[in-house]
């Protein structure tokens, strides 16, 4: 007989078994399983076009990041880097970590045709060693819902972790009704799965980073090919500052 559980993360990891067929969406086994994704760059995948989310545009163009350009940016689950490049391009110094080693080539790659510099790394963002408040600016477009909801406990301390006092921290997730599972927590743990990412509603949002001071919460703007911008309807868009 072994008793093994000793601390929270021990009883996150255990929980985590509970998922183990789509545990590779945000553990370090997903490198493969994101690799094999990224492989065909001329798949049809909205978010594959190198535009930045127009919501994270619209945020800084209004001056609502309230960070001056040339703050220190963490993209978590870059994938290509779309962001990352653009915010280096506003003078940011960004820090982009993603999983798969195939998609931080892919953005290293479109950061040297756009002439900046991004510090690309492979790598799990709960592990990911930083000084307490050493972010002006957190952004996630599309890792948030691949977590399962034990997770969010890890996501919260990373947040909290990461932000300097006033920093903000920017979001894009499956709406509910739109886009991912809407299936009630308790009933994934007796499922297993995942379905291929969770939806939220703007309640749910509001109630899990409240511990924040919400500037925007809205649905992303519909953006078409050629604009520039990247933007798809079943996506919330929220910003929060610490």
């Amino acid at each position: 007989m072994r008793r093994t559980i000793r601390t929270i993360e021990d009883v996150l990891t255990m929980l985590d078994a509970r998922f183990d067929a789509e545990a590779d969406r945000w553990t370090d086994r997903g490198a493969a399983w994101w690799d094999d994704f990224y492989t065909d760059r001329g798949r049809s995948v909205p978010f594959f076009r190198p535009d930045p989310d127009e919501s994270l545009v619209a945020w800084h163009e209004d001056g609502l990041l309230e960070v001056p350009d040339g703050g220190r940016a963490l993209d978590i689950g870059c994938g290509p880097g779309r962001n990352s490049v653009w915010l280096a391009g506003r003078g940011y110094e960004v820090d982009a970590l993603d999983l798969s080693p195939a998609a931080i080539d892919w953005g290293g790659e479109r950061a040297a045709e756009a002439d900046v510099t991004v510090n690309f790394v492979r790598g799990n963002a709960f592990e990911w060693p930083m000084n307490k408040g050493a972010y002006d600016l957190v952004y996630d477009s599309g890792c948030f819902h691949h977590l399962p909801p034990h997770r969010r406990i890890s996501y919260r301390t990373l947040v909290e972790r990461a932000l300097k006092p006033g920093g903000n921290f920017g979001l894009a997730c499956f709406a509910a009704g739109a886009m991912g599972s809407d299936t009630p927590d308790e009933d994934l743990y007796r499922e297993g799965r995942l379905s291929g990412g969770l939806a939220y509603s703007d309640d749910d949002l509001r109630a899990i980073f409240g511990w924040m001071r919400e500037v925007e919460l809205r649905r992303m703007l519909q953006k078409p090919h050629g604009s520039g911008r990247f933007g798809e309807s079943f996506l919330w868009a929220g910003l929060f500052r610490n």
